[in-house]
């Protein structure tokens, strides 16, 4: 197996999904030992830095990427496994930002109230306890949770020459903020330019579902993952997850309904190809079944997850065990973060 460590300058970051030269080219099979940058570029520090004074909002999530996947072509299916994400940091931050957030007025849906007040959350982040630290503003409180390392952000070039801000969750991935997107997870998905033009990257040292606020636990993330490719077929029409344990859809959309049916249809149509059962009969399947956690309410789009328990459903092969191929693959790489 290829191995290519890859850490990008700050030149060499990209801040969309389509409309980027590849930094390198790579071929399947490919193990990726990578650095990415929080979503605020490195310019959040302290509690002092404070959105509006510290960010360009022209230069927010950068991307590691994109790598142009060799013999990838339009209908393959790009499959992603992250093996370990480990914080590079000793701290990450998240924001309060004025119109912004999941409760309070937006630009998209206005209302008559004044902004939130700006504030800035610094979390410290201790590798031995692998936890991160809380510290409230108008109080002494403080409290220790455990991270969850994840990425905010894996996706692949759009169709049709489009290029989406990576702010964007969309049908090609992007900035979905999912805490589903962590070590051991396989995402999936479909190839819409040749090359596939894959990027990652919005490391959260800790976010719940929903990432009401807006911001996670931002920080610098040190990636390894590997990189394949399913030939042929047309392609998940939305991205898809498996982990050892769930089988996901990924839909993205607003309002927060169309996210959520995005992922129900996808699912109904995984249900479908793994066990050859027509829609309606997974339909009816998934009904009863069905786990529902949502990613994230804050992005220009929503992400709503639809998400099986394994455990519940004969032993079924996804993409011909790619997902368990890819698992027994990063063992030999001797840095397994699940």
């Amino acid at each position: 197996m290829d191995h290519v460590t890859f850490v990008p300058t700050v030149d060499q970051m990209n801040y969309t999904f389509g409309g980027a030269d590849p930094v390198m080219r790579i071929k399947p099979g490919t193990a990726l030992t990578l650095w990415t940058e929080d979503a605020y570029g490195g310019r959040i520090r302290s509690r002092d830095d404070v959105a509006t004074t510290s960010l360009d909002t022209e230069d927010l999530n950068p991307q590691t990427g994109p790598f142009w996947i060799e013999g990838a072509q339009p209908g393959d299916t790009l499959a992603v496994h992250l093996v370990d994400l480990t914080p590079s940091r000793t701290w990450g931050a998240s924001t309060l930002i004025p119109f912004f957030g999941g409760l309070t007025s937006i630009p998209a849906s206005p209302t008559l109230q004044d902004p939130l007040p700006e504030r800035t959350y610094i979390y410290d982040y201790d590798a031995g306890t692998h936890t991160v630290g809380f510290s409230a503003h108008a109080s002494d409180f403080e409290l220790r949770l455990p991270a969850n390392p994840m990425l905010g952000t894996v996706g692949v070039a759009p169709a049709h020459r489009e290029v989406r801000t990576s702010l964007v969750p969309d049908y090609f991935g992007g900035n979905m903020d999912t805490p589903e997107m962590a070590a051991g997870a396989t995402c999936f998905l479909r190839v819409n330019v040749e090359g596939a033009l894959f990027s990652l990257g919005d490391g959260h040292y800790r976010q719940g579902e929903g990432e009401s606020c807006g911001t996670a636990v931002e920080g610098a993330m040190n990636v390894t993952a590997i990189v394949d490719l399913v030939k042929g077929g047309a392609g998940p029409a939305w991205p898809r997850i498996e982990s050892d344990t769930h089988l996901m859809c990924i839909g993205s959309g607003r309002p927060l309904e169309e996210a959520w049916r995005a992922g129900q249809v996808e699912m109904i149509d995984w249900l479908g190809e793994l066990y050859g059962l027509d829609r309606l009969d997974a339909y009816q399947l998934l009904s009863q079944i069905s786990e529902v956690p949502i990613a994230n309410v804050v992005d220009t789009n929503y992400s709503a997850v639809t998400k099986v328990d394994k455990r519940l459903l004969p032993a079924a092969s996804a993409f011909g065990g790619m997902h368990d191929r890819m698992r027994s693959a990063a063992r030999s790489l001797g840095t397994i973060g699940y």
